[in-house]
């Protein structure tokens, strides 16, 4: 069972702003970017289609704060750990670090909380039981790693 993921990307020139730094939007496309690389690293993807009906995993929570700017070309970890589990959601605690500065120092936190819903016909979503195959790989991060 896994409770962790870590990912590193780079700043690129389009996700800056005018002055310089990440634009603060893009700390949500990375936490985006690591969660899709957690679930690819358990052996499934976002998009659940072989379900039916087919599932998905909305946002229904999400936060940022922001600590320290980055800029073009620094170097992030996105450090993803399972803050919470319960049956129909998790709860996800990002850390971010700058790889570039000396030393790597952290820059933000953020969090995220998604359900999984199945799509019905009707375009209708509805909360459903996370499947036993997709929950059995995921557990709780332990408490000292999430303070």
């Amino acid at each position: 069972m896994a409770y962790e993921f870590k990912t590193t990307r780079r700043v690129e020139f389009s996700e800056t702003d005018m002055a310089g730094i990440m634009h603060f939007s893009n700390f949500f496309r990375f936490m985006e970017t690591a969660e899709h690389g957690f679930y690819r690293s358990l052996g499934f993807s976002v998009v659940l289609n072989q379900f039916d009906p087919p599932l998905g995993f909305p946002r229904v929570h999400v936060q940022c704060d922001f600590r320290r700017p980055v800029r073009f070309e620094d170097e992030v970890e996105v450090h993803l750990l399972v803050r919470e589990k319960r049956s129909k959601s998790l709860s996800y605690q990002f850390r971010f670090r700058n790889l570039s500065a000396e030393p790597p120092e952290e820059i933000a936190r953020g969090m995220v909380t998604i359900v999984c819903v199945s799509h019905r016909n009707d375009g209708r979503m509805a909360a459903a039981a996370i499947p036993k195959e997709i929950a059995d790989k995921i557990e709780v991060a332990p408490e000292e790693l999430l303070a």
